[in-house]
């Protein structure tokens, strides 16, 4: 998938990795980049068209819905870290239902959309995803479940020729970015990293200096290969 010529929906579009990804999409010739975010949005590109989306209110889901008329990469960029205890169970259940329920809901509305044009679906995601981090284990739990999600996804969906991409980032300096004095990827080059690893194909994409190094790794292990052993299991259509 090439995003040139392209009609891309971003979530969480108004700063940090989201507001990145939307001027990299245009950078790279997109046609149409709808910027999902709460709250009204003003852009100077007149290929972007801003839509006012919270992913958990299913109301803005179904007016997105109703006024994309195509949809080729859906960005399930939209999230939040609470730096909750793991005690905190209101915590944990708000990062459910943006995290996993918001990236769930959001998939399933655009589905024909993206079945129609043979799409692309890239969940932004953590390493958090593969591993706990105990600052925030809360968002650890909810990151995991989404990891989840777009691995069922990909397998279910391969046969009706959509793609479904995990991006697996380490320590990005945004608002939500880790709490901690230590080197931090910029969401520009985070940006163009997640494109690039949609453009070559790369089912996990690694996309910071920290997380890179893992990419082999990952797949060449046995938990990619067990993934791929599962996905053989998937009913074949008729």
């Amino acid at each position: 998938m090439t995003i040139a010529d392209s009609s891309v929906l971003v979530t969480g579009a108004n700063r940090g990795i989201g507001q990145a990804l939307v001027e990299e999409a245009l950078r790279r010739g997109a046609q149409r980049v709808y910027a999902g975010t709460r709250r009204p949005l003003n852009h100077p590109d007149p290929r972007v068209t801003p839509l006012i989306l919270d992913v958990t209110d299913p109301a803005h889901i179904q007016a997105a819905v109703e006024t994309i008329t195509s949809l080729d990469v859906l960005v399930n960029n939209a999230g939040i870290g609470l730096y909750a205890e793991l005690g905190d169970r209101a915590a944990l259940e708000q990062h459910l239902a943006v995290n996993l329920f918001g990236t769930y809901d959001m998939t399933q509305a655009f589905l024909p959309l993206l079945t129609q044009s043979r799409g692309t679906i890239v969940n932004v995601l953590s390493l958090a995803s593969l591993a706990a981090v105990p600052l925030d284990p809360t968002y650890a739990v909810s990151k995991a479940a989404a990891f989840s999600l777009t691995q069922s996804l990909r397998m279910l969906l391969a046969g009706q020729g959509l793609t479904v991409h995990a991006v697996l980032a380490g320590p990005v300096d945004t608002d939500m970015g880790p709490r901690m004095d230590i080197p931090k990827a910029s969401p520009e080059s985070v940006a163009r990293a997640i494109f690039d690893g949609v453009s070559d194909g790369d089912e996990e994409i690694f996309p910071d200096p920290l997380s890179e190094p893992l990419a082999e790794g990952w797949r060449n292990g046995v938990a990619k290969a067990l993934e791929r052993q599962m996905a053989a299991f998937v009913p074949v259509s008729s």
